[in-house]
């Protein structure tokens, strides 16, 4: 008897009690108040913690509670994977990210393929890499002359974030004008 209470009452092969059932549901909505997150991650968090929380956890019951957190994320309209990757999608173009650094970060948060591509259809890497020439204080927002050497460091950091070339060239070449007239036709 005392074994069952250690184990939360469980026996092998037992679906997950009501009291991990409940747990799961408070689990799932205090995550999703603190911030937004995937289906993944939410999966990934909630069965994480559930072998940490019940010991004698079979996979099952694990499987189990993370279905009825992620019901209960959808069903209270704070789990969707789409609308996270839009509000994601638009404050990383914001920041300066490219399309393709955007794309990877999605799907490691576990947005599918299909999803991404539609979210970032209408994403505009010369704005945003104009955006991360601004932050990094490159090409046309340049303060220093440029050597051989800058122009090598400044087209390495916009490959690092995943703008090709042809583009960062581009940018590099930019006039202060160009750059600024670029930014002001993308505002809303």
């Amino acid at each position: 008897m005392d074994e069952d209470l250690e184990n939360g009452g469980l026996e092998a092969g037992d679906g997950p009690t009501p009291r991990m059932q409940a747990w799961a549901r408070n689990s799932a909505a205090y995550r999703l108040a603190r911030r937004m997150m995937t289906e993944k991650e939410l999966g990934d968090a909630i069965a994480r913690k559930a072998q940490e929380k019940f010991h004698a956890i079979t996979l099952q019951q694990v499987r189990t509670l993370v279905d009825i957190a992620l019901a209960f994320g959808r069903e209270m309209k704070a789990l969707d994977d789409v609308s996270y990757a839009e509000i994601r999608s638009r404050a990383s173009q914001r920041a300066g990210k490219s399309r393709r650094l955007i794309a990877r970060k999605l799907m490691e948060k576990g947005i599918d393929r299909e999803t991404v591509t539609t979210v970032l259809e209408e994403a505009d890497d010369l704005v945003s890499g104009v955006i991360f020439a601004r932050k990094r204080g490159f090409g046309p927002f340049r303060r220093t002359d440029l050597d051989d050497r800058q122009r090598r460091r400044e087209l390495a950091a916009f490959a690092r974030n995943g703008y090709g070339f042809d583009l960062a060239c581009r940018i590099a070449d930019m006039t202060a004008e160009e750059a600024e007239d670029i930014l002001s036709e993308a505002s809303p």
